[in-house]
């Protein structure tokens, strides 16, 4: 088995599922199938650099309170690292830890020059005003000054945080060098070097795939009885997007709960209630109320998890009615929860694939501002779309070449990648 990393990691609770714990079995699992030398492996289950920062911020009622900020940077093996920097009240540098090795593969599955980073803070953003979560960042972009830039390594927003934050990160950045550098984060706004099609681009990516798997079964996504637990950026956009293509999104959910009509809900109408309803689905009248848990075990055809890590577990895998499970967040099925599903036959869509979307607009946003040339939408699209068909194009034919299941196939592809480009490179000193 891979060791565990000696890090100042916190412990886990033995009824917690540990997300980094997850993440080295998925590397493990892969490198068996791979045959990879043990010293390969021994150094890809490893972070590279840790860092964890203070983060003194005075608050509006003059009050003093210090936070904690990490960054986990996994591999720059093939490139500099990239990933997300989450705000929200569970952050654990374990879970942390566990996101930025999953950006490495997830980068070298889609075939984009980067390596795995992860970034967060353990807040509750709605407890916090404008004001306060502008400082917070800018203090914890200032203590991470020497360890992010367009060369070393790129934040983006993740739950939590959104363009907003990111153009708080890149003037704080631009202002400590004395110069504007867009290219230091991305999934920035328009004005300041974002690119046309981000927003949309992880729940855009997710309705690819979704999309390309049934075709894979001679099916469309007109008439597919679709869930989605999360509708936040990822979810909602999701939804949109299958609703237009013809899909019946019959529920979906938020933190509070969730709404389910069985001839399917209005999209268009459910996304303005919720935006005048702080970003909650709850009590929306054309529909009827459903808990989270409940949401997950409806009859579908597609249930499409975008909320939280370890939502399917072994506790109610069994339970899981859905055909196909296309994770839209990150590590939303447990290890024995896939292996359940798996063996009863239903499509499970790894998150490394089925969420990449965002990871690859995130890439030709950083490739527009070094070049200083942005294109409309129609091409950062068409481009998007193109990394995604190929990527799952090839997790498909190295399940059927192997005959392995997709996630497994996904992770062999990635940790392969990376693993022969350490070989190539050799090992400094």
């Amino acid at each position: 088995m891979v060791s565990t990393p000696v890090l100042p990691l916190e412990a886990a609770s033995p009824a917690h599922i540990c997300p980094f714990d997850q993440a080295c079995s998925y590397l493990e699992a892969a490198a068996k199938e791979l045959k990879l030398d043990r010293g390969i492996v021994e150094i890809l289950s490893h972070p590279r650099k840790v860092v964890t920062v203070s983060i003194p911020v005075k608050l509006d009622n003059g009050e003093i309170r210090v936070f904690a900020g990490h960054r986990v940077q996994h591999s720059d093996i093939l490139g500099p690292y990239k990933g997300g920097t989450r705000y929200h009240p569970a952050v654990t540098l374990r879970e942390v830890s566990a996101l930025a090795m999953l950006m490495t593969w997830k980068c070298a599955l889609l075939g984009i020059p980067y390596g795995g980073g992860k970034g967060g803070i353990a807040i509750d953003p709605k407890r916090y005003s404008v004001g306060e979560l502008e400082r917070i960042t800018r203090r914890y972009t200032s203590e991470l000054i020497k360890d992010i830039g367009p060369a070393v390594d790129i934040p983006a927003p993740d739950m939590g945080t959104s363009a907003r934050e990111m153009a708080w990160m890149m003037d704080t950045y631009s202002v400590n060098v004395g110069h504007a550098v867009p290219g230091v984060v991305t999934g920035k706004p328009l004005s300041v070097g974002g690119s046309l099609g981000r927003e949309m681009a992880t729940g855009r990516g997710t309705m690819i795939i979704v999309r390309e798997a049934l075709a894979d079964q001679g099916k469309s996504l007109v008439g597919m009885q679709v869930v989605i637990q999360g509708f936040g950026n990822v979810g909602m956009a999701a939804a949109e997007l299958l609703h237009q293509a013809g899909a019946k999104i019959i529920a979906v959910s938020t933190g509070a709960g969730g709404v389910f009509a069985k001839e399917g809900l209005d999209i268009p109408v459910l996304k303005a209630y919720a935006a005048a309803n702080r970003r909650s689905v709850f009590g929306f009248p054309q529909a009827v109320p459903i808990s989270n848990a409940d949401l997950l075990t409806l009859p579908c055809d597609v249930l499409i998890p975008a909320a939280l890590e370890n939502q399917i577990t072994e506790e109610n895998a069994d339970r899981i009615q859905a055909h196909m499970v296309a994770e839209a967040a990150n590590g939303p099925v447990t290890l024995e929860a896939n292996l359940s599903l798996e063996a009863r036959g239903v499509t499970v869509l790894p998150d490394i694939l089925a969420n990449a979307g965002g990871v690859v607009v995130s890439y030709l946003e950083w490739v527009q501002g070094l070049s200083y040339l942005f294109w409309d939408e129609e091409r950062v699209n068409r481009e998007m779309e193109h990394l995604m068909v190929q990527a799952y194009r090839q997790v498909t034919q190295q399940s059927k070449l192997r005959q392995i299941p997709l996630r497994l196939a996904a992770y062999t592809l990635g940790v392969g990648r990376v693993a022969q480009a350490l070989t190539d490179r050799g090992l400094y000193p």
